[in-house]
């Protein structure tokens, strides 16, 4: 069917059509129109920002790892593992164990067993009358103990004693010599004794003791044939002599015998 009329149009909406104009009551009401839906957009923008806004500034909630959450403790407290202890038990104690000072000692000990020298106060040199008269005692002495063909090395060693004193003399022996030293000691005198003494001992340590006589009596003897006292090292060294009278008082004396 075909209508030769104008078309029927909606109330407030005017179309453009060949020959028709709209009137201008309904043109202003299609700007008022398009600025309403223009505001409209505009409150949906704005409110759509704030919903974004709004969820970024959230918190996320915390993963669900299946653990227990972490015990709270009191403030100046904190959790070990198992329980809430104070701040006082990250204290390192102070006590302290205090070992013993070592006690100082006056003569530091040898490593092993080691016979030592125990010399006593000096006794007096004697004369040349006195060491005229030892000297033919010791000899006789010397020859009896002494391998033969051993001479005399040395002057005597004579002295004057007291009970307890000593009297000593550097004797220089040689590597590959045998040595025999004798002792005598003049009534009263009951007993007399002899040591050979290194010359250079060890700082803090009692000298220790080359030789010493194994007899009791006013006689001594280092080195009694067959067995002299042989000196072991491969040099030539200087030692001491030591004639001590452990029992009574009176002349003592002493003599070196090499081979």
């Amino acid at each position: 069917m075909l209508f030769s009329g104008p078309l029927l149009r909606p109330p407030g909406l005017f179309l453009e059509t060949p020959g028709y104009a709209a009137p201008r009551d309904a043109a202003r009401e299609v700007r008022h129109l398009a600025k309403g839906f223009s505001m409209r957009f505009e409150v949906v923008g704005v409110l759509l920002s704030v919903a974004l806004v709004s969820a970024c500034g959230k918190d996320e909630p915390p993963a669900n790892t299946g653990q227990p959450p972490p015990q709270q403790c009191a403030p100046g407290q904190f959790f070990n593992g198992q329980t809430c202890q104070g701040q006082a038990a990250l204290a390192p104690s102070t006590a302290t164990s205090t070992a013993p000072a070592p006690t100082a000692t006056g003569t530091a000990q040898a490593p092993f067993p080691l016979a030592t020298a125990t010399t006593g106060p000096s006794a007096v040199p004697a004369d040349g009358a006195m060491t005229q008269t030892a000297t033919q005692l010791l000899i006789p002495l010397g020859q009896s103990h002494a391998p033969s063909g051993a001479k005399a090395v040395g002057s005597p060693l004579v002295g004057q004693f007291q009970q307890g004193q000593t009297l000593e003399a550097q004797v220089m022996m040689n590597p590959g010599k045998c040595y025999t030293i004798v002792g005598i000691g003049m009534p009263p005198i009951q007993n007399v004794d002899l040591q050979v003494l290194p010359t250079i001992g060890i700082p803090g340590l009692p000298a220790p003791v080359l030789a010493t006589d194994q007899t009791t009596g006013p006689n001594a003897v280092i080195g009694d044939k067959p067995n002299c006292f042989k000196w072991a090292f491969p040099m030539a060294a200087v030692v001491k002599v030591v004639l001590t009278v452990s029992s009574g008082q009176g002349v003592a004396a002493a003599q070196v015998f090499e081979k």
